[in-house]
């Protein structure tokens, strides 16, 4: 497909109130889809907050008191994989088939630490250094987030 027809494409999406646009054009196929904003169907949580208090005209108010700060978690010692896309984890090629790696194996670089299913694609991750792995930070199909830890080399 043109470059041209592309970008006319992505800016007729950008401009509308199209959230998806799918075109195939012989052997070619393009998918835009718009981001930013809440998705139909897309449920959005937020904090819970604490319940308002009312106190009778002219009373004193008391002030908040200040929750006991949680304990900050340990920075991993060693270098961090971190995700490079979003997508579910799985720590082995097929269900049934032994992991990857194992917490204490040995890997050097460009070994294959798992994999990330992403748009029906599964996508190779590979150790982007040589050492021993310390921790796995995440369970087999969960989902990932972009930049997120996965594993930690030591």
């Amino acid at each position: 497909m043109d470059l041209r027809k592309l970008k006319t494409l992505i800016d007729l999406v950008a401009e509308s109130d199209i959230a998806e646009l799918e075109v195939t054009e012989g052997e070619s196929k393009v998918r835009i889809v718009k981001s930013g904003g809440l998705a139909q169907n897309q449920v959005m949580m937020m904090p819970s907050q604490a319940p308002t208090h009312y106190a009778p005209a002219g009373a004193p108010v008391a002030a908040p008191v200040a929750a006991p700060a949680a304990p900050a978690a340990a920075e991993p010692t060693g270098h961090v994989v971190k995700s490079p896309m979003v997508g579910t984890f799985y720590r082995a090629s097929a269900p049934g088939n032994p992991a990857f790696v194992e917490v204490g194996a040995t890997v050097k670089e460009g070994d294959t630490l798992c994999i990330i299913e992403a748009m029906k694609l599964l996508n190779e991750i590979d150790a982007d250094k040589s050492g021993t792995i310390t921790q796995i930070l995440v369970e087999n199909g969960q989902p990932v987030e972009f930049g997120q830890p996965l594993f930690v080399i030591g």
